[in-house]
């Protein structure tokens, strides 16, 4: 089934075909991301409003939303233009006003006359001691009055677009829509309680009570769950495309690995050990690795990755290891030189700034095997960069390696096992979201001998004792960084926040002293600029945010985050994870500007209180939302309707195990609870999986 399912033709026509949406209407919608039918189906009422009848108006509070009968009296047109028009109308036990502005006399006339009788819906006001109820949304006459629900929903509104006008789309695409096979486990559906696909469409939008209008209403979790499994079939397609690939066997001597682990002051934690015997492994297996490493700042992946690329250089092959940037490549190239000198290995650092016969000579020891192990930016992935035997790649990825691009990765070394490294601690959900398609190792654990960091709060008011202190710190050889805020996101004022920051501590630290980086530098100086404070040349590293990730100088122990009630709680913990690298104590400061609203508040303390970065990505979870946590544009994140991934993480976890499960007893997805299954991936918009299925 390579093309849509007939069933669905109709869910996926232009939204102009719905009853009363012109174009101007179609172009609206589009601000909620609608723009076919099936979008406005899965747009839930987000309220609702009772409009049971009541017998009178007597006794409502204003503001309360009144259906009642009433008898209809005298008209009073304004007497200038642009007053109110009021009709008099008495229900069963008292008069009030029905108040009409910029209205046509003989319109209200036509559809009020005096003496008929009406049902009228609206919100009650008081007015000089007068019920009043300005522009009823309902006024019928007693044959129609069953058009109105007793509880109507209230849907998402966008500029343009009335909730009359939404309701009737709404209505006029939810007669199309079909009734569809079941691709829900049996069993979990009877044991959950769910309707039927078409009944829980039917239900979320035509809520009884307020109740209905829960995330943990049947018909709701239902249509949230159908979400999630959709997301996460296409993951296992992904994942089992992956595993379909003819792997190698690479099962390494342990020799050179046992030089290294002995040469080393310290022994490896426990977490550390788990994660290479699972990668290992993996290694081993004649399927190809496709394994995510999870840890948190300083745990010690470079370690765990190393001993990966020995084990694929011990059984007679290469590893590449790849970083988002060619500072990152070149830390990870000077972190990982004394362990390759230990281990006997040949290690070299390829990035776009190698040029001519420099390149050529590095790329011809590559392909005859006389490197071992290449790091190096994406330009390990250009076409003329042959290896003679890629047994492992190894990626650092700053979330910017979504499943595409690891299938991808796969065709270079079309058998080569992958490892996806990530610094930053994702909550459960969100990986399952994220890296449902891997398998995952933990590094929850910190190298011994790290000293935990010291987190103050100070109020920008007490600058002058924060720079006193660092004058203080400088002259005692320490080093430092000093965090400048991004300003309402524009590069020229992050610019000059930066540069005056950059000038003020020069001037009171002296030339030399300070040194600064920002993102409109070209990379050539921003090196130059980091080189120098690596190398200890400069004491004082003035920077926007370009040196959150993995930048690594021991002899740092001091961090200073300005404003730092404008960063997020994860990006201030990466900044934190800077320093504390070496023996010594350190701190960091959070500079805030008082007053702290109630966010900036708990997001500061609660990273005075920890340094678990996993209980501190849960916490901003809660706080923010997922979609803002990991930047849902650029993540590869879904953009779910239904499904709430803060709330709803438990489902998460049962769809994975269920498309997996789905999958292996069905692996084409060709039984009727897979051909079901395969409407739904149609239905969720799930074209990369649906072309997975058509190739596999």
């Amino acid at each position: 089934m390579s093309s849509r399912p007939e069933p669905l033709f109709p869910l996926f026509a232009d939204l102009e075909t719905l009853q009363g949406v012109g174009p101007k209407t179609a172009q609206h919608l589009g601000a909620l991301h609608i723009y076919r039918p099936r979008d406005l189906i899965f747009t839930l009422p987000h309220s609702g409003v009772d409009r049971s009848p009541r017998e009178s108006v007597q006794g409502a509070l204003p503001g309360d939303v009144v259906t009642v009968e009433v008898t209809v009296g005298a008209h009073k047109a304004p007497r200038n233009r642009g007053g109110a028009y009021r009709v008099t109308v008495e229900d069963a036990q008292v008069a009030f006003q029905l108040v009409f502005f910029h209205a046509r006399s003989n319109y209200l006339q036509s559809i009020l006359p005096e003496g008929a009788r009406r049902v009228i819906s609206g919100k009650v006001e008081m007015f000089d001691g007068v019920v009043q109820m300005v522009h009823p949304d309902h006024i019928l006459p007693l044959e129609e009055a069953a058009e109105i629900p007793a509880f109507e929903p209230v849907y998402p509104l966008t500029a343009g677009v009335s909730l009359k006008q939404m309701t009737k789309a709404v209505t006029s695409a939810l007669s199309r829509v079909p009734n569809l096979p079941e691709w829900i486990d049996p069993e979990q559906k009877k044991r959950e309680g769910w309707p039927d696909w078409h009944a829980a469409i039917t239900a979320a939008h035509g809520p009884e009570q307020a109740a209905d209008l829960a995330a943990t209403a049947p018909a709701r979790v239902r249509l949230a769950y159908d979400e999630l499994m959709a997301h996460q079939l296409t993951l296992a397609l992904a994942r089992s495309q992956l595993r379909k690939a003819k792997g190698m066997v690479t099962r390494g001597t342990g020799a050179k690995q046992r030089h290294v682990l002995a040469s080393l002051p310290y022994k490896p934690t426990g977490a550390q050990t788990r994660a290479i015997g699972e990668i290992q492994a993996d290694m081993a297996a004649s399927t190809k690795m496709n394994r995510l490493l999870q840890g948190d700042v300083g745990a010690g992946k470079t370690l765990v990755a190393f001993m990966a690329l020995l084990t694929a250089v011990e059984a007679g092959g290469q590893g590449v290891m790849m970083a988002p940037t060619e500072i990152l490549a070149r830390q990870h190239m000077e972190g990982l030189q004394p362990l390759a000198e230990e281990a006997g290995v040949v290690l070299e650092l390829l990035t776009g700034r190698d040029k001519g016969k420099e390149r050529k000579a590095k790329l011809d020891a590559l392909a005859r095997g006389d490197i071992h192990m290449l790091v190096g930016t994406h330009a390990v992935f250009q076409k003329d960069v042959e290896f003679q035997d890629l047994r492992l790649a190894v990626v650092d990825e700053q979330h910017r390696f979504g499943v595409r691009q690891r299938l991808e990765l796969g065709k270079k070394g079309a058998a080569a096992d992958v490892l996806v490294m990530t610094a930053t601690p994702i909550p459960r959900s969100l990986a399952l979201a994220q890296y449902g398609d891997m398998d995952v190792s933990v590094l929850d654990e910190k190298p011994p001998g790290r000293k935990p960091i010291k987190t103050a709060m100070v109020s920008t008011t007490r600058m002058e004792e924060v720079v006193n202190h660092l004058r203080n710190a400088v002259s005692e050889g320490k080093q430092a960084y000093w965090v400048c805020p991004l300003v309402e996101e524009s590069e020229v004022m992050d610019l000059t926040a930066a540069e005056e920051r950059f000038k003020h501590l020069r001037a009171v630290l002296g030339d030399g002293v300070v040194g600064l980086v920002h993102g409109q530098m070209p990379p050539s100086e921003k090196d130059a600029a980091m080189a120098d404070f690596v190398a200890g040349k400069t004491s004082v590293l003035v920077a926007t945010t370009v040196i959150e990730v993995g930048v690594n100088v021991p002899n740092a122990t001091i961090m200073v985050i300005e404003r730092a009630e404008s960063f997020g709680l994860a990006q201030l913990h990466q900044l934190r994870g800077r320093v504390g690298r070496g023996s010594a104590q350190s701190t960091c400061l959070l500079l805030y500007q008082a007053p702290l609203n109630e966010t900036g508040e708990k997001r500061l303390t609660s990273l005075r209180e920890t340094e678990d970065g996993f209980r501190i990505a849960e916490v901003d979870l809660e706080m923010r939302g997922a979609g803002d946590l990991i930047g849902t544009a650029q993540s590869g994140l879904p953009r779910f309707r239904v499904a709430d991934l803060e709330t709803q993480a438990p489902l998460m976890a049962v769809a994975q195990s269920d498309a997996r499960k789905l999958l292996h007893d069905d692996p084409t997805l060709e039984s009727p609870r897979g051909q079901a299954a395969r409407v739904l991936l149609w239905l969720m918009e799930q074209d990369q999986a649906i072309r997975l299925i058509s190739v596999g």
